[in-house]
């Protein structure tokens, strides 16, 4: 073994460990349920429950939306996994997907407020999954759908949002996408191009590349400057093994590989795997060109070869480490706030879009002293090393929530009157 394996061996080992710990103590898990009302005297009790619970009870009886006012409804996620997706790790099963879960819980609590019961489905088939989501939905604001392997996603995701009237939004798809579109925008913005104009490929054929796809060309991008590509190369229309999503980014082309797709593009977006993508085809991309390379922990190609091959390069990761981390905290926590704050019945594309622009015009605000202090900087604006808000930066729950709740209020699926608490309209 390599002395630079065996040192990212021992880190491993470290975090792990760590990880393990953190996990079992003092108590099991990363949530828990809190009482949020006064139980400290029998009147209190009697309120709880029997017999003043029965006065809600009759309200919501005759109009379920007084759920909204009277239960946790309007402030509760579910984190729903069937486990066949679970971060790198693939199909471990429901249960195994459980930490991630809790783990999701934890980010919509500490950044949004938002409430989480996680939940892990023992489901075979998509309509087992999408007949227990529907049977539980009536206790939730809102749902989050996690960790569900393509095809099957986007199956579940669409039956649900048709037949629910809360916010279903499968994070994996459309989280990543919003969160890639502001720094696509940015990184466009500095090279000086277009996104109507711009050659796009993506590598990577799942939930967060065809979601991506769609957003970027609901945005303006133009269908035909894509080239898209999955494990068997460019997803051609000649192709006879292509399902109807893969089908939906098929273009007329005679690329067939990712050294024919990278030639001359102007922008590459990976989610798919380590250390696809080589010097050479870097190299063989057009002047100025915009690497987004979001395999985690191993991206497709790293930032310190990229940068030795092209000096003129944007480039983002999905890795903490690097500059211009794609992290999808920086839109699901906010989206959901800003749904629920107007009982929204759905996250259409327009809240999303929303999304987009709400984080792509905070990156050109100048950044607070607590943020350059969280992450131990001395200076930080709007340049080829910061094209995204940083996670930990608190003017995003002011900024998002609002976005999306207006967009909501005025595409017509936002059903309660604007927040006092938000800035006025």
């Amino acid at each position: 073994m390599t002395q630079a394996k065996q040192q990212n061996a021992d880190a491993d080992f470290e975090i792990n460990q760590a990880a393990l710990d953190y996990h079992a103590n003092p108590r099991p898990g990363k949530i828990s349920v809190e009482v949020s009302k006064s139980t400290r005297t029998q009147r209190d009790l009697a309120l709880a429950y029997t017999p003043g619970v029965a006065e809600p009870v009759r309200r919501i009886a005759d109009d379920p939306q007084d759920a909204y006012k009277y239960t946790a409804k309007g402030n509760l996620v579910a984190v729903i996994t069937d486990g066949t997706a679970v971060l790198g790790l693939g199909n471990v099963g429901a249960l195994a997907g459980k930490p991630v879960m809790e783990g999701k819980g934890v980010l919509f609590k500490h950044f949004a407020g938002i409430d989480v019961f996680d939940i892990e489905v023992n489901a075979k088939r998509p309509q087992e999954f999408i007949e227990t989501v529907m049977r539980i939905a009536p206790t939730f604001g809102g749902i989050n759908l996690e960790d569900i392997a393509a095809p099957h996603c986007f199956e579940i995701e669409q039956a649900l949002i048709e037949q629910l009237d809360i916010p279903v939004f499968h994070d994996d798809q459309h989280g990543t996408a919003i969160i890639i579109a502001a720094g696509l925008l940015n990184a466009l913005e500095l090279q000086g191009k277009s996104l109507d104009s711009a050659r796009i490929v993506v590598l990577g054929a799942g939930a967060a590349g065809i979601a991506a796809v769609r957003l970027l060309i609901a945005m303006g991008a133009h269908r035909d400057n894509f080239l898209v590509l999955d494990r068997k190369g460019v997803i051609h229309l000649g192709r006879k093994d292509l399902n109807p999503y893969k089908f939906g980014v098929a273009v007329e082309t005679e690329a067939r590989t990712l050294e024919d797709a990278m030639q001359g593009a102007d922008v590459f977006i990976g989610v798919s795997g380590p250390d696809l993508v080589s010097p050479e085809m870097l190299a063989s991309m057009a002047d100025k060109p915009i690497v987004f390379a979001l395999s985690n922990p191993v991206p497709e190609i790293r930032p310190e070869v990229a940068v030795k091959v092209r000096d003129d390069l944007v480039m983002a990761t999905g890795r903490s480490d690097y500059p211009n981390q794609v992290n999808n905290v920086l839109g699901f926590p906010f989206i959901f706030r800003g749904a629920l704050d107007v009982r929204a019945s759905r996250i259409n594309e327009d809240m999303q879009i929303a999304a987009v622009h709400a984080l792509k015009d905070l990156t050109h605000q100048p950044v607070p002293q607590e943020v350059l202090d969280a992450y131990g900087l001395s200076a930080l604006s709007f340049g080829p090393d910061y094209i995204l808000p940083k996670p930990l930066d608190v003017r995003l729950k002011d900024v998002i929530p609002p976005a999306v709740a207006r967009a909501a209020m005025d595409s017509g699926v936002a059903r309660a009157a604007w927040p006092k608490d938000y800035p006025e309209k």
